[in-house]
């Protein structure tokens, strides 16, 4: 057992796949500052548009619910088969789509628990609508929805593990590179327990930040 171990995790094979994690993560955090940036404005799109804009709230609907109910597996072959480019870039978009749909209901759900109330206090302070949202209304939701949040960057980080259905380098497509010079199951195994250490490693400490956050929060 001790030989294989050694036969496996050798430096040149953990350096690879430490360099596929770290492809992993910036892929998850790319599509994650983006997805919140387009999560929040398709939220407001349909939370506030209204009148003669009201057609718009009713595409945005359509695109929320429309990406939330499809695999986020299906946009990334989509995409990855029917636009080329650099890989990187086409997998930050496919996860960045399906992504902002989500964190578009997630957002909604924040800005609809705010009391109406404070844009009547806004106003009379001399606000006008889009101070009242910039300065009053994101940042309380935004720290409404922290857990929700949270929980969605944390599926971030594993769907990336999708795209090594379309060869991209990051953690599991290296640890099958590594896997095919394997024949053994015990090898195998070790294998994916060091992937599901990565991802645990990285799911977990975020999972500790954003608690430690929250306690900041109350605490203030």
């Amino acid at each position: 057992m001790r030989e294989l171990f050694l036969k496996i995790f050798t430096q040149a094979n953990v350096l690879f796949m430490l360099r596929g994690f770290r492809m992993t993560l910036v892929i998850a955090a790319l599509s994650t500052l983006l997805g919140i940036f387009f999560g929040t404005l398709l939220a407001l799109i349909r939370t506030y548009a209204g009148g003669r804009l009201r057609w718009v709230g009713g595409l945005v609907a359509a695109y929320t619910e429309f990406f939330r109910c499809t695999p986020n597996l299906l946009w990334i072959l989509w995409i990855y088969f029917t636009i080329r480019g650099n890989k990187v870039a086409v997998s930050v978009l496919a996860i960045t789509l399906f992504t902002s749909a989500v964190m578009a209901e997630i957002f909604r759900g924040g800005l609809n628990s705010i009391p109406k109330g404070q844009f009547e206090a806004a106003q009379s302070q001399g606000f006008s609508f889009p101070q009242t949202l910039v300065y009053i209304v994101l940042p309380q939701m935004y720290k409404k929805v922290i857990p929700a949040l949270v929980s969605q960057v944390i599926t971030i980080i594993k769907d990336t593990s999708f795209l090594k259905m379309v060869d991209v380098a990051e953690l599991m497509r290296n640890g099958a590179v590594v896997m095919g010079s394997i024949y053994d199951v015990r090898g195998m195994m070790m294998l994916f327990a060091f992937e599901a250490l990565c991802y645990f490693t990285a799911c977990f400490l975020l999972s500790c930040a954003a608690r430690a956050y929250q306690k900041t929060l109350v605490a203030n």
